[in-house]
């Protein structure tokens, strides 16, 4: 079976409803990054993403890292994602908008990538209620196996966003 995932509180799935924080733990994934950083890549205002790094820096979504000097003598904190999210189920949470933020975050980094050289794939299923639990165990625990793993430091950096639903239109 899958990692077992324990419920989040309701502070940690408001720290997972956005799509910025989303993108934010994405980034500092295999790297440490300043807030400033941070907010480049994003593209955003380092005051508005330092509010994002707070919060998930208070519920354990971001780890700082010894400061190191900055430019004219300041000081920067770097953060670093503990991968806390892969092990939380936020459904239970009583906290909307977590999947649509993970949609949304999606929308936005698929925007910055060349879309014709994305893998994507896009299957129609019939699937009795013990198919489907199958096959969401066995993604998960391919997910699992492939999380686990050990970067290689010559490695690419992939996303994978996956999202299975009912398929509304093909019933009546």
């Amino acid at each position: 079976m899958g990692t077992p995932r324990r419920p989040a509180t309701e502070a940690e799935a408001r720290a997972l409803a956005s799509s910025v924080r989303l993108r934010i733990l994405r980034l500092c994934l295999d790297q440490a990054l300043t807030n400033k950083e941070i907010a480049g890549r994003l593209d955003a205002n380092p005051a508005t993403t330092l509010h994002h790094v707070r919060k998930l820096v208070e519920t354990g979504f971001l780890a700082a890292e010894p400061s190191r000097p900055g430019p004219r003598g300041s000081t920067e904190i770097p953060y670093r994602a503990t991968g806390k999210s892969w092990e939380m189920d936020v459904r239970e949470s009583g906290v909307s908008g977590g999947s649509a933020a993970m949609l949304d975050a999606f929308l936005q980094e698929s925007r910055l990538i060349d879309i014709e050289r994305a893998d994507l794939v896009r299957l129609g299923l019939r699937l009795t209620p013990e198919g489907h639990a199958e096959l969401r165990r066995r993604l998960e625990e391919l997910f699992d196996e492939f999380r686990g793993r050990q970067p290689p430091p010559d490695g690419q950096a992939y996303s994978i966003f996956l999202a299975m639903h009912r398929d509304v239109t093909r019933d009546p």
